[in-house]
C-alpha cells in the first residue's frame, strides 16, 4: 500500500473515530507514555546549575534517548506488519493514535459551545487547550484563544504528523511526535529548560517547518469556499504577517487563519500573571464569539479535506 494512500487513510479514519476511550482509559495514550519518559530523563538528566554548554549536551542526549526508544518500536512494528496480510491496514490503524484531528476538533468545539453557555464554562473550555490565563479572558479573548489554538495545533497535530507519516512511515511518525511533545514539556526559555530544553526547541521548529507552511497553504486554499477575495485576503496576511510571530512556525497557519475568516489574531494576553502583547497577524477585527469560533472549525476541516483530496491525488498519480 503506498504511503501517500495510508497518511490519506489515516487521516479520513481518525477524523471519524479518534482516539477510543476504551483504549485510553486502560493503556493511556502514546504520548503520554512519551511525556513519562521526558519526565523520567528531566529528573536524572537535567542539572540547571551546570555549565550551559553541559546542560545543553544533557537535553541532547536525552533527546537522542527519545527519539530512539519511540522511533525503534515504531520501526520494528512497520517492518513486522510489512510481512503480513493486509499489515497496512493495522499500520493506519496505529498511525491514528498520533494525530489529533477529532481531539482537537472537539475540544474547540467544547469552547464554542460553553461559550454560548456562560463565560465561566467557556473560561474552563479553553484552559485546556491554550497556556495564557483563562481567568483574565473575557468572550472575545476566549474566542481568539480557541481559534489561535486551533490554527497553531492545525498544523502540530495534525498536518505535521500526516506529512512526516506519508514521508517516513510509522517511525517518522513517532520520531516527529516523540520531538513535538518534548518540546512541549521542556522546550521553554525558563532558566529550569533553557538550556536543557534548547535541542529539543531547535529540533521542534525544524522538523515543524514543512507543515506548518502547508497548513497556511491549506487554509489559504479552503478559504476559497468563501470566494476569492478570502482567499486572496489569506495569502497576504500569511505573507505579510507569519514572520511577526516569536515562532518560525506558528505565524503561517495564524496568520492564513485569520486572514481567510477576517479576523486578526496576536496582541496582549496574560501568562502565568506576566502580560506579554504579541504581534497581530490579519488586519481584520477580534473574534467575538461562539459563531467565530464556528466559522474557524469549518475552515480547519474543508483544509483537512482538502489535505485528504491532495494526498489522494498525489498516491494516485505516484
Amino acid at each position: 500500500m503506498n504511503q501517500l494512500w495510508m497518511a490519506t487513510l489515516a487521516l479520513l479514519v481518525e477524523g471519524f473515530i479518534g482516539y477510543p476511550r476504551a483504549l485510553q482509559s486502560t493503556i493511556g495514550h502514546p504520548v503520554q507514555w512519551m511525556g513519562k519518559l521526558i519526565a523520567f530523563l528531566d529528573e536524572g538528566l537535567n542539572d540547571p546549575d551546570a555549565e550551559p554548554s553541559s546542560n545543553k549536551l544533557n537535553g541532547v542526549i536525552a533527546l537522542v534517548i527519545l527519539i530512539f526508544c519511540a522511533a525503534l518500536p515504531a520501526a520494528i512494528i512497520a517492518w513486522g506488519l510489512a510481512r503480513i496480510p493486509y499489515g497496512w491496514v493495522i499500520n493506519v490503524a496505529v498511525a491514528t493514535t498520533l494525530i489529533a484531528q477529532k481531539s482537537l476538533a472537539d475540544h474547540v468545539g467544547d469552547v464554542e459551545h460553553a461559550l454560548s453557555q456562560s463565560i465561566t464554562a467557556a473560561r474552563e473550555a479553553v484552559g485546556k487547550i491554550v497556556g495564557r490565563d483563562p481567568d483574565t479572558l473575557d468572550e472575545k479573548g476566549i474566542a481568539k484563544g480557541a481559534l489561535e489554538s486551533l490554527a497553531e495545533n492545525a498544523s502540530d497535530g495534525v498536518v505535521a504528523p500526516a506529512f512526516w507519516y506519508a514521508l517516513l512511515g510509522l517511525p517518522g511518525l513517532a520520531a516527529y511526535k516523540a520531538i513535538n511533545t518534548a518540546d512541549s514539556m521542556i522546550g521553554h526559555k525558563s532558566d529550569q529548560y533553557l538550556n536543557f530544553g534548547w535541542a529539543s526547541a531547535r529540533l521542534d521548529d525544524l522538523v515543524n517547518l514543512p507543515g506548518s507552511r502547508l497548513t497556511g497553504l491549506l487554509f489559504a486554499g479552503a478559504a476559497r469556499l468563501k470566494g476569492t477575495a478570502a482567499m486572496k485576503a489569506s495569502w497576504q496576511a500569511m505573507w505579510r504577517d507569519a514572520s511577526k510571530h516569536q515562532s518560525p512556525n506558528a505565524g503561517w497557519p495564524e496568520s492564513a487563519m485569520a486572514g481567510a475568516l477576517g479576523f486578526s489574531f496576536g496582541g496582549p494576553r496574560t501568562y502565568h500573571g506576566e502580560l506579554v502583547d504579541l504581534p497581530t497577524m490579519g488586519n481584520g477585527r477580534p473574534p467575538e464569539n461562539a459563531t467565530d469560533i464556528a466559522e474557524g472549525l469549518s475552515l480547519f476541516r474543508n483544509a483537512i479535506v482538502l489535505l485528504m483530496l491532495i494526498g489522494a491525488v498525489l498516491a494516485f498519480v505516484l
